[in-house]
């Protein structure tokens, strides 16, 4: 079993072949979780999912936002047609260690994004201050952008959601909540996030549970692979006071022009890209 981040950068590089699928349905309803998950790309060919916040902030994983680029947040409107709008700031948890496995755990990983213009009213933000603990047992569901299989590139970019089950907390440098398929439990190759999903929202009764953090293959499989098993997911409601100052940070906050970002995109470790 292999447990790996979620997002797409390098994945041209494993040669190593998998089974893992996400099992996920294509999501065609213009009322559903469209207006609440984005897909989250960097300059250099990464790609992460996100959960709007407000209509100028979105949430995701801390480990998305790492990467020396520009970064833009691509939503698709009613008709599902892709809209590009740039980041001009972030916000990583004080507590994400750069540089760890997720198997020591990488610390709180949540980040959020300013948005240079709000999304506009196809959208509909979710509440992290109504987000709820679950327990064990208890049915959650999975939005984002991933992949449906770890090698399977050209599968992602394309919204999905899929039914998963609770098992309960992972403590290890920090908790995380790891679900998995309701029927295969991780054992065999089932439902879950793959490579692309890492930040899209975990969800119960369409309130916002987690951020999808890091996957694992499953407890059998044959292949080397890091989809189709356990999905860890870091608790929204744990770090709810975070968001909310950094949100209103970020909201305050007046980007500069945007040649700055053309000439120097992301200053990722300091200025006015990311604070903590």
């Amino acid at each position: 079993m292999r447990l790996v981040h979620l997002s797409l950068l390098a994945l041209a590089l494993l040669a190593t072949p998998a089974d893992a699928v996400m099992r996920g349905a294509v999501t065609r309803d213009p009322n559903g979780i469209r207006g609440s998950v984005v897909r989250v790309e960097s300059s250099r060919g990464e790609l992460c999912s996100g959960a709007v916040i407000a209509p100028d902030l979105v949430l995701t994983a801390a480990h998305c936002v790492l990467e020396r680029a520009q970064y833009r947040v691509v939503a698709v409107d009613r008709a599902f047609r892709p809209r590009s709008v740039r980041a001009v700031a972030a916000a990583m948890h004080p507590a994400f260690v750069p540089g760890t496995t997720p198997r020591t755990q990488p610390g709180v990983d949540l980040a959020l994004l300013r948005l240079s213009q709000p999304l506009g009213g196809d959208f509909v933000p979710l509440d992290p201050r109504a987000a709820t603990a679950v327990g064990s047992g208890q049915p959650v569901e999975l939005a984002g952008f991933g992949a449906t299989e770890e090698a399977s590139t050209r599968t992602a970019r394309v919204l999905r959601k899929n039914d998963l089950v609770a098992l309960g907390t992972l403590q290890v440098a920090n908790r995380v909540l790891v679900v998995a398929d309701q029927r295969r439990l991780a054992a065999t190759s089932g439902a879950g996030a793959c490579r692309g999903d890492s930040g899209g929202p975990i969800l119960q009764g369409g309130r916002l549970v987690g951020v999808v953090s890091w996957s694992s293959g499953a407890l059998r499989s044959r292949v080397r692979t890091a989809c189709g098993g356990f999905t860890a997911v870091t608790p929204v409601a744990e770090h709810a006071s975070w968001i909310a100052a950094r949100a209103s940070d970020l909201q305050r906050y007046a980007p500069p022009a945007p040649s700055y970002y053309q000439q120097a995109p992301a200053a990722a470790y300091s200025g006015s890209w990311v604070g903590r």
